[in-house]
């Protein structure tokens, strides 16, 4: 064991290389001897200039070098190999005699960082050697740490660089150059965790969204891509602040990980209608601006930021606010509240309350929010991203204006018709709900009632199939053994089906401005139909009572505005009716 450590206490030694710069033979030659018997490898110089010429050759570990030499004494030396080796640590080591206390601080002050005095004592030399080696590994492990850094943080700023450009042009295709926006935005990072959107839809809206999300830089950028890319995609074809804010929710929920989401507000302002329709989840309530009163309203966030839940429990609907010409909404994100001081206080709700009552025209509150903030800041470098922006209702004049640039309605379904035949082989094996509702989907704002639009579909499409082609008696649920029965030979029917088909017919038009649109919907079916002649009785308006058609029917009922079976049955038609304020 001792032979296998001596060995590699050798072989290790070998590689150390060792710079001795001494103007004295003796001295130079006794040096050497005691470093190459302990296994040193050794380099001589015979002066400060040698000493230099040998260091840059070479590239020694340690150097050793004698104070009084000619033409370039030690301290001179020390200087132009301390330039030489830069960040790396290189030991000098000065060979003295001198023992005034001036001329030892000279010599450190030159560069050295220890002394060695002559003569020379083996037992130091070799435990300085093996202390002034382990700082230069030291050294060198710090080195090249910090250049990984370095090299990491360069890679980091580049990507964010990239994610950043990236996302300009998206934000940038938007309409937050309007007269009626303001807008301010700092970020702590290359890329804003904090996202501001805006965008004219086919409608005659404007759609806004501030949002916050959770980090800086790329984890911010995973989401805000992806919600910038749904928000002006779905915005532009018409589609409702509702159906945008369920799109972007469901991303988010399936794409982020757990711990990022985003906090936002989202906005659809109607120039016509004189109203805003907002959703808010996680950002600080804002406010409204009343032009008549000169008083805020303020807002209020009741639900859970996006990417939270998924959507089967996640609430769209936004809340309606009237606004008139001249009223002013104002949006901002938590960085504003929590702007702290360097010493740690935060600007805080109690301020900027009372910036916004402060009973100061509508036009200054917007410049004085922000002054007060960044006064409050100072020269601290902040905690969070600081985002502001306000929304002004424009007179008539201005919304004309505004509207003539917003996009036609080309990129989405308005009036149209479509019918879809299922003939035997389909019934049998083919679900048509989900094409039928991603064609739905296509129609701006009903994309929102996708869900009772389900129910609608399922109800009349079980109907046409176990009622009208299959004949089966909805009698046969009276019971739990009677649904086991019922279900059976619903199997058995459809596998044993020899000639049956199901045509599904739909009819979508818009209403006067868009406001609204109206969805019929028809099934028939080739069966001999549910309800017999001798046994019809009418409502009023002429449809079948509801005591003649089980509960499904009675609930497709309570969905539309109106259902009409037609006798014997294997006819159903179902009208729903949507409105852009639903």
């Amino acid at each position: 064991m001792n032979s296998v450590k001596t060995t590699e206490a050798i072989i290790s030694k070998s590689k150390i290389k060792i710079l001795v710069a001494e103007d004295s033979a003796v001295d130079r030659m006794i040096l050497e001897c005691m470093l190459k018997k302990d296994g040193y490898n050794v380099i001589l110089a015979e002066d400060g200039v040698e000493a230099v010429e040998k260091f840059e050759q070479e590239n020694p570990d340690l150097v050793f070098l004698d104070v009084l030499m000619p033409n370039l004494n030690g301290m001179e030396a020390a200087k132009k190999i301390r330039a030489l080796s830069g960040d790396l640590f290189t030991p000098i080591v000065f060979l003295t005699s001198l023992a005034d206390t001036e001329s030892l601080v000279t010599c450190l002050e030159s560069g050295g960082d220890d002394f060695l005095p002559k003569p020379y004592n083996a037992i130091i030399i070799e435990a300085k050697i093996k202390a002034f080696y382990r700082m230069r590994e030291m050294n060198q492990t710090m080195v090249r740490q910090r250049d990984q850094i370095e090299l990491n943080n360069k890679h980091l700023m580049q990507e964010q660089e990239v994610a950043k450009q990236v996302f300009d042009k998206i934000t940038h295709a938007g309409t937050l150059d309007l007269p009626i926006i303001k807008y301010y935005m700092s970020a702590l990072a290359v890329f804003n965790g904090d996202v501001l959107l805006a965008d004219l839809s086919p409608t005659g809206s404007l759609l806004m969204l501030l949002g916050d999300f959770t980090g800086h830089g790329l984890p911010a950028a995973i989401g805000s891509m992806p919600l910038a890319s749904i928000f002006h995609g779905m915005a532009r074809k018409g589609f409702s602040i509702g159906d945008i804010i369920r799109e972007i929710n469901g991303k988010l929920y399936h794409t982020l990980p757990v711990g990022l989401f985003c906090c936002a507000t989202a906005v659809d302002l109607s120039f016509h209608k004189k109203r805003a329709l907002i959703w808010s989840g996680g950002l600080p309530e804002g406010g409204i601006y009343r032009a008549a009163s000169q008083r805020f309203d303020m807002l209020k966030s009741g639900n859970l930021p996006l990417g939270v839940l998924s959507n089967r429990e996640f609430n769209h609907t936004p809340t309606r606010y009237e606004m008139h010409e001249g009223d002013e909404l104002f949006l901002w994100s938590d960085g504003i509240i929590e702007a702290r001081k360097p010493e740690g206080e935060m600007f805080g709700e109690e301020r900027l309350n009372a910036l916004l009552n402060a009973q100061s025209p509508v036009a200054d509150v917007f410049g004085n929010i922000l002054k007060q903030v960044q006064e409050h800041i100072g020269d601290s470098d902040g905690d969070d991203d600081v985002s502001m922006v306000s929304l002004a209702m424009p007179d008539d004049s201005i919304a004309q204006k505004i509207l003539l640039n917003a996009p036609k309605s080309r990129g989405s379904l308005a009036d149209w018709a479509m019918t879809l035949r299922l003939n035997t082989s389909s019934l049998k094996t083919f679900d048509p709900l989900p094409l039928l509702l991603n064609v739905i989907s296509e129609v701006p704002h009903l994309r929102q009632s996708s869900s009772v639009l389900y129910t609608v579909l399922s109800e009349l499409f079980n109907n046409a199939v176990e009622h009208g082609v299959l004949n089966l008696s909805s009698q046969l649920k009276s019971s739990p053994e009677g649904f086991v029965e019922y279900y059976r030979l619903r199997k058995e029917g459809l596998a044993e089906l020899v000639e049956g088909w199901v045509t599904i017919d739909f009819e979508h038009q818009l209403e006067a401005c868009a406001d609204g649109g109206v969805l019929t919907i028809r099934f028939t079916d080739s069966g001999s139909g549910f309800v017999k002649e001798n046994d019809i009785e009418r409502t009023a308006d002429g449809n079948l009572h509801p005591n003649y058609y089980g509960r499904g029917l009675q609930l497709i009922e309570s969905i539309c505005e109106k259902l009409t079976i037609n006798v014997p049955g294997n006819k159903v038609e179902a009208i729903f009716r949507w409105s852009t304020d639903d």
